[in-house]
């Protein structure tokens, strides 16, 4: 909805009873070639000369000359990403850089089964990460499908030469071209009107709002520097009605759409950047201190030199969590695959699906998201404002018989309310005689009928801008100055006003003109608010009810947007003008944007700024939007979201896609991420857990005992049977708890729980220990130590799967199957002659009674911290 309409109060909007457009677009960065911004300050006259150009068109010889110097009128190519490339990104993570050099030190120290091992966990973790960026480029469609690839031209022969308007491939259009445009015309670059008739142009390819703008030629450079600028059309767009002859003022990569398309640069690190990079490097520093310790401890106490080498990188492999990439892109691949299979929402970055779960603020616009970008009739009011149905009859006479009489090709969004609220036969009771459409000079449109039932006289009926019918009525000026009063009190409250009025005159059979609009007799006014999406209520309570705070950042007047947020029952507080944006730095401004829920006449810019504030403020903020105006917001945000239907740059700049723009749709995203989010907490938080405690306990046993506490090749396999049985966990059920605030992963509170649970899983290895010392000769023989300790790590890491979990309780199947066979080839592998290539051996009867007494422990022990913990 336009600002400078609801601003002012009386300014219909639309072709038909209005003049305008959706003032959100972007600013005027790119500009032609020959002054940036400064050409946007030019006359028409002083344009022309600027661009050497003249209305009768170039020759085209200087057509020629211009299209070697200025290049084609092409958007600049976007380079796809080789697969390499994408292989290679998969390395930046921590983990995987960290793997792969535990690999290589593996291979070093000849430990091939290791170091075989791991590469292969690298590679296919690069592989799965590649893959899954591949098959979401395919995805998305092509932005070229939005620029022209012909357009009427008129050129010169040669100086003398009479202009012809030929047909041109608009690749070869350049600036000071001067091009015709009609109905259904794609805009082919950036061009500045010399004349103009009737013309409407669809910008939602721009802005992402759906009505036509309404463009006009302006001797003077209008101060806008937006895309609803009115004297100028812009590359993306169409036209919707009329025509028009303009001059081209940029071109290529030089025009705004071109330079909303090119990259913004690096985007900042997004949620799940901050949360599992910061618990990746803790531990990467941990396990880089690990091998030296383990070193000098040994070579200290027990003499021994590199022969402990790969025991030492077994340690360090021990605490890592292996799986991590091959589990994060399990469970965000199922979640995403489960989410665009139910709910029709792509997720083309998984990483994004964890930054939905984790979002803990939702900034969106409210047109076409809290509302349906079209009005409805709120009410309808005499002169001393009490309701009159009158008004609203007379009112959609003038809509259908406008709309019939001038041929207009669609009904105006506000006649359409009109008819809609209207009664046609009402409206259809009345002879037609003339119609006088809305131009947006009078800014005010006439029909012209015959009651049937009165003979010898026609009844003008004229609706409009407030303050053109009130000029029109036979009204003293005191009259006049409280009915303006009276409009500008209606608009404060959030809802557009049309004044309504009719004359008599006697029947004549000569044309009317518009100067027979005068000395009209004042009816009333008719008031239209935005319709409200039907899902945006329901929607916005389930984002109160799981913790996502709503901000709305739009472009339309503050007055508007807390009516809307009113009537969906979002409480708007103090409204914020985009002036007091700009007033602030951005320390200011991030203590405003936390407290503030509206942000009314927002450009791209303040609607970055207050998401780049909003995240300095420690908010996981995600950020719908579906135009070019909404690039910058979406690229400043930790996730940005884009309805299918919006355009083709924005959706190429997402990290979410939505099929449809329904607000249900964005909650179901974020209890999808927040259940794939919680299965990766369980991950780490399992894995951690039972890796330091096994850690502290081989650090401790290596001290304290003649040999090895465990052989590499037993630490590997024992790690991979672990590793194995926690893909399960991609499958596991989120608590409600879970579902009931955002996915936030801290890495220092987190670090401290894994503590505390890695703590009493060394107690439990420490007991296992005391019970191997008080059976035969375990602890003097190297076989029977390395047995127990293995089918003890075995069973209390099943016993972790299962109670350290954050999903509901109890387990799905697929996890305490893979807790049962996690615990099966812990007892079963010293048992049978498989354990034997690994050193493994049957133990005696009493140590399973004492290993059976310490699991007991460990388990109520277990279960009594999990239930303390949030």
């Amino acid at each position: 909805m336009p600002d400078r309409l609801l601003a002012a109060p009386a300014r219909p909007a639309g072709p038909g009873s209005a003049g305008g457009g959706p003032a959100t677009g972007g600013p005027a960065t790119g500009g032609p070639a020959t002054g940036g911004r400064e050409i946007d300050r030019l006359t028409s006259l002083q344009l022309l000369r600027t661009l050497d150009a003249s209305p009768r068109g170039l020759t085209e010889d200087d057509a020629a000359a211009r299209l070697a110097v200025h290049g084609p009128n092409l958007l600049p190519a976007r380079r796809a990403t080789s697969w390499p490339v994408r292989l290679a990104r998969g390395v930046r993570d921590p983990f995987t850089a960290v793997l792969l050099a535990l690999g290589v030190v593996s291979a070093a120290v000849a430990a091939w089964g290791t170091a075989g091992v791991i590469l292969t966990l690298v590679v296919v973790s690069c592989v799965l990460r590649a893959h899954g960026e591949h098959r979401a480029e395919r995805a998305m469609a092509r932005l070229q499908d939005l620029v022209a690839t012909t357009v009427s031209v008129r050129r010169r022969a040669g100086p003398r030469a009479e202009p012809a308007v030929r047909e041109s491939p608009v690749d070869e259009v350049v600036p000071g071209d001067v091009v015709r445009l009609g109905p259904g015309d794609l805009v082919p670059a950036d061009v500045r009107l010399l004349r103009a008739h009737g013309l409407t142009v669809d910008q939602s390819a721009l802005t992402g709002e759906s009505a036509p703008v309404a463009k006009e030629v302006r001797e003077l450079p209008a101060e806008d520097t937006s895309f609803a600028r009115p004297d100028m059309c812009f590359q993306g767009s169409t036209v919707a009605t009329g025509s028009t002859s303009a001059v081209v003022v940029a071109t290529g990569a030089r025009t705004r759409f071109a330079a909303a398309y090119a990259p913004g640069g690096p985007r900042p690190a997004s949620a799940f950047d901050r949360s599992v990079h910061g618990i990746s490097w803790v531990l990467i520093r941990f396990m880089l201190l690990t091998p030296p310790l383990v070193l000098m401890a040994n070579a200290a106490l027990r003499g021994r030199g590199l022969e402990t080498l790969p025991f030492a990188v077994a340690v360090a492999v021990g605490l890592t969590p292996e799986m991590l990439p091959v589990v994060v892109t399990t469970c965000l691949t199922r979640g995403a695959a489960l989410l665009a299979r139910t709910h029709g929402v792509i997720v083309r970055r998984p990483p994004a699906l964890h930054d939905l779960g984790a979002t803990d603020v939702l900034c969106l616009d409210k047109t076409g998201t809290l509302t349906q970008d079209r009005p409805v009739v709120a009410d309808a009011v005499d002169a001393a404002g009490r309701a009159a149905p009158a008004v609203l009859t007379w009112a959609s006479v003038n809509a259908w018989w406008t709309l019939q009489l001038a041929d207009l090709p669609v009904p105006d969004p506000l006649d359409e309310a009109l008819l809609e609220a209207g009664d046609p036969e009402e409206a259809m009771a009345y002879d037609p005689v003339a119609a006088l459409p809305f131009d947006s000079v009078r800014r005010l449109s006439t029909a012209v009928v015959r009651s049937p039932d009165t003979l010898g006289g026609h009844t003008l009926v004229v609706k409009g801008a407030v303050e053109s019918v009130l000029g029109r009525c036979a009204l003293d000026e005191a009259e006049r100055e409280r009915l303006a009063r009276d409009a500008a009190e209606l608009a404060a409250q959030g809802v557009r006003v049309l004044a309504v009025a009719t004359g008599e005159r006697p029947a004549r059979a000569r044309p009317y003109t518009p100067a027979d609009e005068r000395g009209l007799a004042f009816l009333g006014f008719v008031t239209f608010r935005d319709a409200l999406a039907p899902t945006a209520a329901d929607a916005l309570a389930r984002f109160a009810g799981h913790g996502v705070t709503v901000k709305v950042l739009t472009g339309d007047h503050p007055a508007t947007a807390a009516r809307a947020c009113r009537d969906l029952g979002l409480e708007p507080g103090e409204v914020v003008d985009a002036a007091a944006v700009e007033a602030l730095g951005d320390a200011d401004l991030a203590g405003l944007a936390a407290r503030t829920t509206v942000f009314a006449r927002c450009t791209p810019e303040h609607k970055a700024r207050v998401v780049t504030a909003l995240r300095r403020h420690g908010h996981t903020v995600g950020f719908l939007g579906d135009g070019v105006n909404d690039l910058p917001a979406l690229r400043a945000a930790d996730v940005g979201v884009v309805p299918l239907g919006g355009v083709d740059v924005a959706r190429e700049s997402a990290d979410v896609v939505l099929a449809d723009k329904d607000l249900t749709a964005v909650d179901h995203a974020i209890a999808a991420g927040r259940h794939a989010s919680g299965n990766i907490a369980s991950y780490l938080r399992i894995t951690l857990s039972s890796n330091l405690g096994n850690v502290m306990a081989m650090l401790a046993a290596g001290l304290l005992l003649p040999f090895l506490p465990m052989l590499p090749s037993q630490v590997l396999v024992q790690n991979l049977c672990f590793d194995a049985a926690q893909l399960a966990l991609a499958h596991d059920r989120p608590a409600p708890r879970t579902l009931a605030r955002p996915a936030a992963l801290r890495p220092v509170p987190f670090l401290r729980l894994v503590t505390g649970f890695g703590l009493l899983g060394a107690l439990a290895d420490l007991a296992t220990f005391g019970a191997l010392a008080a059976t035969a000769s375990a602890v003097h023989e190297q076989g029977a130590f390395h047995s127990g300790w293995f089918t003890e790590n075995l069973l209390t890491q099943a016993l972790v799967l299962v109670l350290l979990r954050t999903g509901a309780r109890p387990a799905p199947r697929p996890l305490r199957v893979a807790a049962a066979a996690l615990a099966a080839v812990g007892i079963a592998l010293p048992l049978t002659p498989l354990g034997t290539p690994l050193g493994l051996q049957p133990l005696p009867p009493a140590y399973y009674a004492l290993l059976a007494a310490i699991l007991t422990g460990y388990a109520a022990a277990l279960a009594l911290l999990t239930r303390r913990q949030p």
